[in-house]
């Protein structure tokens, strides 16, 4: 199969951090494409550049549309605009944090997601809430590293996160961790080695769903939620016009 990876981020480290955490799990037969916007913020640490974002993440998604990608995969733990790229996909999309917290459910009773800077919370508690899964969320743990700061030195962000993850597991409940931003890939192993839970790279998990489902035949339901919009004038965004 061939998966199209989205950084929502203009990054171009991260971006080819998320692409060798991306061909390290998938399949010798998986063809993975990792991308990112044209332009954009480098890093997304607030709602207002989840929104910026918008319009780079909707176009790589007609992109990979176009391109004859069999899933696409956004690479930032907020979800940034899944559901809207749902609508106008005819593939599956898959969001890293949804990934990795049903994955987690599937391994744990409780997880609980380590992330960066405390004004990333409020975001997160309103994914977990989207996804439905607030009982199963035993907390979310903060380290005050800023994104573009998490490879600068693997071994203080390892520290960081890990003791993080000491505190939800003994304090909060954890049975597993979530990794909360796409920077952490590669991260995942080191930690699980120290902590004795799994740890999920978000990116992976997304990765692995996705050639499960493509195995299994699974495409995305269109019939209600996920609905193409229809037909319209665009002023001035003819790339983004619904065609019936």
């Amino acid at each position: 199969m061939k998966i199209m990876v989205i950084n929502p981020n203009t990054s171009v480290e991260m971006t080819n951090g998320i692409d060798n955490s991306a061909r390290k799990y998938a399949r010798p037969d998986t063809e993975i494409e990792t991308v990112c916007p044209k332009q954009g913020p480098r890093s997304i640490e607030s709602a207002y550049e989840e929104d910026l974002v918008s319009e780079g993440v909707l176009e790589r998604v007609i992109e990979g549309n176009e391109g004859k990608f069999d899933a696409i995969i956004i690479a930032c733990y907020g979800d940034p605009h899944l559901h809207s790229a749902r609508e106008i996909s005819t593939v599956p999309v898959y969001g890293i944090a949804e990934s990795s917290m049903h994955v987690a459910c599937m391994l744990s009773y409780k997880f609980s997601i380590v992330s960066v800077l405390e004004r990333m919370r409020p975001i997160l508690e309103d994914l977990v809430a989207r996804v439905g899964l607030n009982s199963r969320c035993a907390s979310i743990r903060i380290v005050e590293i800023s994104v573009l700061d998490i490879e600068k030195d693997p071994n203080i962000t390892i520290k960081a996160l890990t003791e993080a993850s000491k505190v939800a597991i003994k304090e909060d409940g954890a049975e597993a961790i979530c990794l909360g931003c796409a920077g952490m890939v590669g991260l995942d192993k080191p930690m699980e080695a120290e902590l004795g839970v799994p740890v999920l790279d978000g990116v992976v998990c997304a990765v692995k769903m996705a050639e499960a489902a493509f195995d299994y035949g699974l495409k995305l339901s269109k019939i209600k939620a996920f609905k193409k919009p229809g037909p319209k004038e665009f002023v001035g965004l003819e790339r983004f016009r619904i065609v019936s």
